[in-house]
């Protein structure tokens, strides 16, 4: 039987999904080659790792397409002086990449197994830069300002939270409607009470666990 080969599905990744997706950030594509993706999904779909599919994690929630993980990336735009939340830690993937290309990271999942597992997996990559919280950061994480914050489940509308929840120049990534209609949206903090919201594909992903849905009214 032939061996899988990994470091082939993680190029043909990069090529033929990623980049097709206008990821064309050098520092993304390094990042994105950089981190073993198959070491951050359950060892049963590890073959997977590289294909265009929402893989399971188990508790009801999936790992984010590799499209749309380098999109987040470019469009957060990380420095490496950035202190980076990220609410839905998951697999511990996204938030792998973001260590690599930020300061600081401050991941944040409501499951404490995919806690547990992301500190693992990424004490063993050697990427000490990440703070692990289990808790519920459906309606923002601490009172901090943060340089960016990926938001990686869905919410019914943009709570106020997340956009105080930004630093000056700041920048929010974040999915906004209900299915089948949902939009990926990049919030940028441009002055102290001003925002600019850019919207960036169409997309669908599983809800925020205990986001807010949107008020509906009875006629």
């Amino acid at each position: 039987m032939t061996a899988f080969n990994f470091e082939l599905a993680r190029h043909n990744m990069i090529e033929q999904q990623i980049r097709p997706w206008d990821v064309l950030d050098q520092r993304v594509l390094d990042t994105l080659r950089c981190v073993p993706r198959e070491d951050f999904v359950p060892e049963r779909y590890r073959n997977l790792a590289f294909s265009d599919v929402a893989i399971p994690l188990g508790h009801g929630e999936v790992m984010l397409k590799p499209n749309v993980e380098g999109r987040i990336l470019q469009a957060l735009a990380v420095q490496p002086t950035d202190h980076v939340l990220e609410v839905g830690t998951g697999g511990g993937y996204l938030t792998a990449c973001l260590a690599r290309l930020a300061a600081t990271v401050v991941s944040v999942d409501i499951v404490p197994e995919f806690i547990e597992a992301a500190r693992q997996k990424l004490k063993a990559h050697g990427l000490a830069n990440v703070v692990l919280h289990v808790g519920d950061a459906s309606q923002g994480w601490g009172g901090h300002r943060y340089h960016a914050i990926a938001v990686t489940g869905s919410v019914a509308e943009v709570a106020e939270i997340w956009r105080q929840s930004l630093s000056l120049g700041g920048r929010l990534f974040i999915v906004a409607g209900q299915p089948p209609v949902m939009e990926a949206l990049l919030i940028t903090r441009v002055g102290e009470q001003e925002w600019v919201r850019e919207s960036l594909f169409d997309t669908e992903l599983p809800p925020l666990r205990n986001a807010a849905p949107v008020k509906t009214f009875a006629f």
